[in-house]
């Protein structure tokens, strides 16, 4: 059992594939991905022994992230694998869904159950504007298809931003109407190198959720695999309401998650100093070392992130690990 010295456990493995990214969003990566360093990402032999070692120890749920996982040839193969791995009950992605009504087929075929997609604007200007890319169409009509597969569970992911949000808020009320998505309102947070664009847009989910209860929207019990959203639903809607808000008091008393990167470093907290490497017990069969080393290094985890002080530790963008 995963269990930190706080008596927290983690269900929850946030798992990064890659990160590189093919977007250029406005608060994370405002030049594109810069390579400036050479990569060398986990093979799918070496997921498959860090996703055994994980269930192992009672991990149940993982999502898979980036950088933007789809740009992993092999992300078919490794869903498939997280999938077929004993213990593990779901799996999940985020992605940017920027050729998601060709890639869908293949993610369900791989027996995916749960799809996040980041949508920052439904307005299509905007959405240009943030992310560099004219995709929004494409990535509309990519979840109209997932939602008529009906099999996978459909999340959209938004940041809030002051320039955006005023207006994006009432077009995605207006959207949740007839469209059965949850809809997660992320707070801004500040990484290493944005906290100019931070300074300047960083909005407050308690005042979204302080309108969302006056206007009758009703909390969600969450099961131990959830996410850090607190999620609301309303009778006149079809579509949720979520909100991650990691400068709320109290956010990390509830976490339940554990990152390991691209690279195969585990990283106990998003705004953690750099990673610790698992990848000299990953070139084994044999997960019991890995187990042991995952144990002993989750005694290092801290209480809480330290995001008040303005310290994001070694976080320089969140394609790092993919949020």
């Amino acid at each position: 059992m995963l269990q930190d010295n706080f008596g927290r456990r983690f269900y929850y493995l946030r798992l990064s594939i890659t990160d590189v990214c093919n977007f250029k969003c406005n608060y994370c990566l405002p030049d594109g991905y810069q390579c400036d360093q050479p990569r060398d990402f986990m093979s799918l032999t070496e997921i498959k022994r860090l996703t055994a070692a994980f269930a192992g120890l009672g991990t149940e749920k993982i999502r898979i992230t980036g950088g933007e996982p789809a740009l992993r040839k092999d992300l078919p193969e490794i869903i498939a694998s997280c999938k077929q791995t004993q213990g593990i009950k779901k799996v999940a992605i985020t992605s940017n869904g920027f050729k998601l009504p060709d890639h869908l087929p293949a993610w369900l075929d791989a027996g995916i159950d749960a799809i996040n997609i980041s949508i920052d604007s439904l307005d299509p200007r905007q959405f240009l504007a943030i992310t560099g890319h004219n995709k929004l169409d494409t990535i509309l009509k990519g979840i109209d298809k997932a939602l008529a597969d009906g099999r996978p569970t459909i999340k959209v992911n938004t940041v809030l931003m002051k320039e955006y949000s005023g207006r994006n808020i009432q077009s995605y009320l207006d959207w949740l109407k007839d469209t059965p998505v949850t809809l997660r309102f992320i707070e801004l947070m500040q990484t290493g190198d944005n906290k100019t664009f931070f300074d300047a847009q960083h909005v407050q989910g308690s005042r979204i959720k302080q309108n969302l209860i006056l206007d009758g929207w009703l909390p969600v019990l969450q099961d131990k695999t959830a996410g850090p959203a607190q999620e609301f639903y309303h009778p006149d809607y079809q579509g949720r309401i979520g909100l991650i808000m990691p400068y709320s008091k109290d956010f990390c008393n509830t976490c339940n998650r554990l990152r390991v990167s691209s690279s195969g470093k585990l990283h106990l907290c998003l705004f953690g100093e750099n990673g610790l490497s698992l990848r000299e017990q990953l070139q084994s069969d044999d997960i019991i070392p890995l187990q042991t080393q995952i144990l002993s290094l989750l005694g290092d985890k801290k209480a809480a992130h330290f995001l008040h002080d303005k310290l994001t530790g070694g976080t320089k963008h969140l394609a790092m690990l993919g949020g």
